[in-house]
């Protein structure tokens, strides 16, 4: 499955739950919302956080959305690199191996089949 496929089936399933639960949903997005708002730290350095801790908990539908959510904020593969290196450093081995989804994601949301021209 392509990660525009998860975020596109995610994103259909989360409709439903929003019909069902929307008190949840809207607390979730507000507080997403909240928490991704430039401040201090500007968007995109809370989209790498978020990447990097999607990274370390394993969770492809996460690193779909962040990436996705990154390439939109102009994110270059070398900082995306450079994130999944503190990943790398707090979540070892485990979070060396969904490293490779994040570069999936990259570049399939940026439109590019080949790592070399991303670098």
């Amino acid at each position: 499955m392509s990660y525009q496929d998860i975020t596109q089936k995610v994103s259909k399933s989360l409709k439903t739950l929003h019909q069902d639960t929307p008190k949840l949903m809207q607390g979730f997005g507000q507080l997403s919302q909240a928490a991704l708002e430039d401040g201090v730290l500007d968007k995109k350095t809370k989209e790498l956080i978020a990447l990097a801790i999607a990274v370390e908990k394993r969770c492809d539908d996460c690193i779909a959305f962040h990436t996705k959510a990154l390439v939109k904020l102009g994110a270059s593969l070398k900082e995306i690199e450079e994130v999944l290196g503190v990943a790398v450093m707090m979540g070892g081995g485990p979070s060396l191996m969904y490293s490779a989804h994040v570069i999936e994601a990259f570049n399939e949301f940026s439109n590019k089949s080949d790592d070399a021209s991303n670098k």
